[in-house]
């Protein structure tokens, strides 16, 4: 099995009380991908870090091999949940994979 963890920062401009709404769609978005990407097993959107986390928001997902992370980058659904609900409201991508 493969960790692929992700963190974002929100962009500075987003307001804070536009981030509830969007973290939903967010986490929605993202977990909605279990059982649609190829090799995905499990998907969990972390909104609520402790004060002490560098980043606003995370995805902790669990793939079944390393090259399914590669198919789940290129996925449409990831692609269009990525490019419609994170990328547009965040910057300082963090992200580590591991076995």
């Amino acid at each position: 099995m493969v960790h692929h963890i992700v963190m974002w920062k929100f962009k500075p401009e987003i307001e804070e009380n536009k981030r509830p709404e969007l973290k939903k769609a967010m986490k929605e978005s993202l977990e909605g991908l279990v059982g649609k990407v190829p090799g995905l097993l499990s998907l969990e959107f972390v909104d609520a870090p402790l004060e002490t986390s560098t980043h606003d928001i995370a995805l902790v997902s669990t793939l079944e091999k390393a090259e399914d992370v590669a198919v789940y980058a290129k996925h449409p659904a990831h692609v269009a949940a990525a490019d419609t609900y994170i990328r547009p409201y965040v910057t300082e991508r963090a992200c580590l994979d591991y076995q």
